[in-house]
């Protein structure tokens, strides 16, 4: 079991970028994803297993893999030089993955301020804040009623 990089005092990060992981959490409907990341060969470890086997057992394909989950990295042209480590919980795979974006995008900006502008653009620091409506009473679900009947 790998043991959680711990969050590092701002002068420190300063110090030693190359060794220090910056941290950005990444929400989406109810999946919630701590993620650090530093500089390194490109790997991404979610829960501590490789994306591509954590998120394969949903049926996402690689390229839907790096259409979502490596488009910060697109955005601000830095493929391959970060490695990322993920906590996710919560919600489904969607919600899981799209989370871990926007905690790269977040950790990204935190450790290099001039990407705010590309991944903003792009529309990667947005958090998506739709979520299930809820059920109401009377109601088959959240908005279906029940058929009309007139006898």
């Amino acid at each position: 079991m790998e043991i959680p990089l711990e969050r590092v005092a701002e002068e420190t990060r300063r110090a030693s970028p190359g060794t220090v992981a910056f941290h950005g959490v990444g929400r989406r409907k109810e999946a919630v994803a701590r993620v650090y990341v530093r500089e390194g060969d490109g790997k991404i470890l979610v829960n501590g297993r490789p994306a591509e086997a954590y998120f394969a057992a949903f049926a996402f394909g690689a390229e839907h893999l790096n259409r979502h989950l490596l488009s910060p990295f697109y955005a601000t042209g830095t493929i391959g030089r970060y490695t990322v480590r993920a906590r996710v919980e919560g919600g489904g795979p969607t919600g899981q993955m799209e989370a871990v974006r926007l905690g790269i995008a977040r950790a990204l900006v935190e450790m290099t301020p001039e990407f705010r502008k590309p991944l903003r653009d792009a529309g990667l620091l947005t958090r998506d804040s739709r979520a299930v409506e809820r059920k109401k009473y009377g109601h088959r679900k959240a908005r279906k009623k029940e058929q009309y009947s007139k006898r």
